[in-house]
């Protein structure tokens, strides 16, 4: 059998994706990780960006707003406030999320709210951004 990896994102709301990969690139704090099959295990904190994985010739995408990730030999889980399939955004939606957040933080919230409102922020302003860079492969 060949060696693979499992990868599971999991958000607050549960988890989003769920597959066998061969290779997953992360978003870590000082740059992009690569991670194969038979990974020393790590933890490490993710910073905003993308998560690309990759089966064959095809690959998944998805934004991701901060979190960590436990890399064994054959899994990597990843904890994230936000997660979206690149393929799914909406220039239109993410932009009025970005709006809602701004008005939001302008608002007396508690400082639980200010972080997720905050998190909420930055994952929109994250989808505009990929948007709007136009064709990426």
């Amino acid at each position: 059998m060949a060696a693979g990896l499992r990868l599971e994102i999991t958000t607050p709301t549960g988890q989003v994706y769920s597959k066998d990969v061969d290779m997953v690139t992360l978003p870590g704090q000082e740059g992009e990780m690569g991670i194969l099959p038979m990974h020393v295990p790590l933890i490490a904190l993710l910073g905003d960006g993308e998560i690309i994985a990759r089966r064959g010739t095809e690959e998944d995408r998805l934004l991701v707003t901060g979190g960590c990730a436990e890399i064994t030999p054959d899994r990597v889980a990843i904890l994230t406030v936000n997660a979206t399939d690149e393929a799914a955004i909406d220039e239109a939606q993410a932009e009025a999320a970005r709006a809602r957040a701004e008005a939001r933080l302008q608002e007396k919230i508690s400082p639980e709210e200010v972080a997720l409102v905050q998190a909420s922020l930055t994952h929109s302003l994250a989808q505009l951004k990929y948007k709007r860079r136009g064709p990426h492969r």
